[in-house]
């Protein structure tokens, strides 16, 4: 980064900025544990030496909860080794059968996650956004940029299931809805994908929701079906239609990549979680809002009744969970 020519190719170096901020996540915590290892070490000898009415045990005992904390956040990162974990990710909402009352729970996990992004100070691109028939979202894809992204991001995949009374029947009944959540590692240029583009179907659309004066005026925004696997792809966040085709073609890439790992190896599958059908009995966390309050996850039984808590963006306890389940099992 010293070098003056650093910037001459802008890409590539930022990556290599983003590269060191990941080792940073790492390195800067840990001289900082260090530190404060220190300091509780030589706090406790001059505690011995003035005996149990030491005025410094006190201290030592306020020192001991934060450093443990950062022993612990530590521990997290470390578990964080797989392959494509300290990428970016890339996370696509979708609602399940049930029309608006799914649509609805889409905008609610939507929320959630886009203020948990704003929590761990990372930053979000909504990507491609599809607004419900009569309230709610039918899908959402949000690009998220922080350390680690992926690596945390990956212990939501899944189907997320809600229970509550229905805002929008009149009986005030109680319904379940559900919707789902994928995400995939934004993948750098050097990994090679070979896609044929007699595979693809385009199809392009005028895109919606808040973006600029173009929204609504072009039709700028791109689907791409890779007809082969089915998967299919959609970006409207840049200005221009070749930039959405670009982009687009980033996260197919990203898609068919993780598809050809699972075809070799349960990596992915075995780290992230199986991703079931959309409805009963497939879900990885069930969100209670009637007739009691609770959040629990499936997989780690990990739970908890502060539900208002966790739709703001309080996911900390079930991905550390997660990943401390997963880690274990390896």
């Amino acid at each position: 980064m010293t070098q003056p020519d650093f910037w001459d190719n802008a890409e590539q170096a930022q990556g290599i900025v983003n590269e060191l901020s990941t080792c940073k996540g790492v390195t800067e915590p840990f001289a900082k544990i260090e530190l404060s290892v220190d300091d509780f070490e030589v706090m406790g000898e001059m505690a011995a030496e003035e005996g149990a009415e030491s005025e410094l045990l006190s201290e030592a005992a306020e020192l001991w909860d934060p450093m443990i904390g950062e022993f612990d956040r530590l521990e997290l990162v470390s578990f964080l080794d797989g392959e494509f974990d300290s990428k970016n990710a890339i996370i696509s909402l979708s609602s399940g059968a049930g029309g608006t009352e799914s649509q609805d729970w889409c905008d609610m996990l939507f929320r959630m996650y886009m203020r948990w992004v704003e929590r761990q100070g990372f930053k979000s691109d909504i990507i491609d956004i599809q607004e419900g028939d009569v309230a709610g979202l039918k899908s959402a894809t949000i690009r998220v940029q922080g350390s680690y992204a992926y690596g945390y991001l990956r212990a939501e995949r899944g189907v997320h299931r809600l229970v509550r009374i229905s805002p929008f029947d009149s009986n005030k009944r109680r319904h379940t809805s559900f919707a789902a959540l994928d995400v995939i590692p934004e993948l750098d240029d050097d990994i090679e994908v070979d896609i044929d583009e007699k595979d693809l179907r385009v199809d392009t659309y005028r895109a919606s929701g808040a973006g600029g004066q173009h929204v609504n005026t072009t039709d700028s925004a791109i689907r791409i079906t890779h007809v082969p696997t089915g998967v299919v792809v959609s970006c409207q966040s840049e200005r221009s239609q070749h930039q959405n085709r670009d982009f687009a073609m980033k996260m197919l890439k990203a898609k068919l990549y993780e598809l050809e790992q699972q075809k070799h190896q349960d990596t992915l599958s075995a780290e992230s979680g199986e991703k079931g059908d959309n409805g009963w009995g497939s879900q990885i966390r069930s969100y209670v809002l009637h007739p009691y309050k609770m959040v629990k996850d499936m997989r780690t039984n990990f739970e908890t009744s502060n539900t208002q808590a966790v739709l703001d963006g309080d996911l900390d306890g079930f991905i550390e969970a997660y990943l401390k389940h997963s880690k274990s099992k390896v």
